[in-house]
């Protein structure tokens, strides 16, 4: 989690709190996020508001500070305190409707919050989503598996009056086309197979065929869920799953993976469907919520609305 934060030394401001699509050990320049957060308790996000005063004022900040926080099971652990601007400002601004490096810059100047007029974080009728950009494609052989060094590029934003719309939009505001349909493959790691259950029954429910290579095909049939098998390259039987993909026969690539070997085997998916331009997850988090992205693409017409409208509180939940 993401807080961004204004502090004049007397009164601290919170920007935003902005969840993480992806798990901590993913450097957040990388992860989407969403604003305000799609899945965190109330509970927690007072206390990360909370904490983020209690350190703006312990460190005497004046002007903007990004507090990083770790969720695990409930309680917050803190990254890092970063005393400055962060790159998700803008979004945030953008989302809130609030120039917040505007306001910074003046409370450096020697002006209070108090005199500017600023409220605190008002509750949001809709959710942004920012999504970022890599430079994968001009890069030959480059792996696209996240981790804590950054790699993106660029970012973008969706918003929408609910997160999985939102999610969409930032989907294809980066040039990904999400699929309606079609043949689904999922290989997760082992301690990944629960948690890609539901994933894969979702889909299934959608009209996607599954398919999915031995281990995680005898669990999901285990469970109930109609899957093919396709061979992995390592197997050295074909087609393998790589000719399926440059053959055209898949659609979507759930993929994560565990240890070295594990990363090295599906190397080729992942290069494969960057190249194909076949929409891939490499985490649960991102598999789950492109599922609700799917279902808001087929569900109808994706609302486009002004910034001004979404800001003026003019967005009616029916649409």
């Amino acid at each position: 989690v993401d807080v961004d934060a204004v502090a004049d030394g007397e009164r601290v401001i919170i920007a935003g709190v902005m969840e993480h699509i992806e798990e901590a050990g993913i450097h957040s320049g990388d992860s989407a996020c969403s604003l305000p957060p799609y899945s965190l308790s109330g509970e927690v996000v007072e206390e990360l508001k909370r904490q983020t005063r209690v350190l703006a004022k312990a460190i005497e900040v004046i002007g903007l500070v990004n507090v990083q926080f770790a969720i695990h099971k409930g309680r917050a652990y803190v990254i890092e305190v970063n005393p400055r601007a962060s790159r998700t400002i803008p979004y945030v601004s953008k989302v809130v409707g609030v120039p917040f490096a505007k306001i910074a810059a003046r409370v450096m100047a020697g002006e209070r919050l108090a005199d500017l007029g600023v409220r605190e974080d008002a509750p949001l009728r809709h959710f942004g989503v920012k999504e970022a950009v890599f430079p994968f494609k001009k890069f030959p052989g480059v792996d696209v598996l996240l981790g804590p060094e950054m790699k993106s590029t660029g970012e973008v934003m969706g918003m929408a009056l609910d997160f999985p719309t939102a999610f969409l939009k930032a989907q294809q505001g980066a040039g990904e086309r999400v699929p309606t349909g079609g043949r689904a493959f999922i290989s997760v790691r082992d301690e990944d197979k629960e948690a890609a259950l539901p994933i894969a029954r979702a889909l299934a429910g959608m009209g996607f065929e599954i398919v999915a290579t031995e281990g995680t095909r005898a669990f999901l049939k285990q469970n109930g869920v109609a899957v093919s098998l396709v061979h992995k390259v390592i197997d050295g039987e074909r087609p393998h799953i790589v000719d399926c993909m440059e053959a055209g026969e898949i659609d979507f690539v759930l993929n994560t993976t565990a240890g070295k070997q594990s990363r090295w085997d599906s190397y080729s998916i992942r290069r494969t469907a960057l190249l194909r331009n076949i929409f891939y997850c490499t985490t649960i988090e991102a598999g789950q919520a492109t599922v609700g992205a799917i279902r808001s693409l087929r569900a109808g017409e994706v609302p486009v609305r002004s910034l001004q409208d979404y800001h003026a509180g003019a967005a009616k939940a029916s649409s």
